[in-house]
């Protein structure tokens, strides 16, 4: 039982470290994406747009 708790301890040891340097990087990698940003802003910006019908 001790081996696990110990375990456990450094299980959440190594979390509470390793996510404030994990989350930024993952972040930032997500708002690296032109293709992912250019998305975002057009799903902001799509209630705000005049609809338009297609006409013939």
């Amino acid at each position: 039982m001790k081996p696990l708790l110990l375990g456990a301890a450094l299980a959440a040891l190594w979390l509470l470290l390793g996510l404030p340097v994990a989350l930024p990087s993952g972040v930032g990698a997500l708002v690296g994406q032109p293709v992912i940003l250019a998305f975002a802003a057009g799903a902001l910006a799509r209630p705000y747009l005049p609809r338009r019908r297609w006409s013939r």
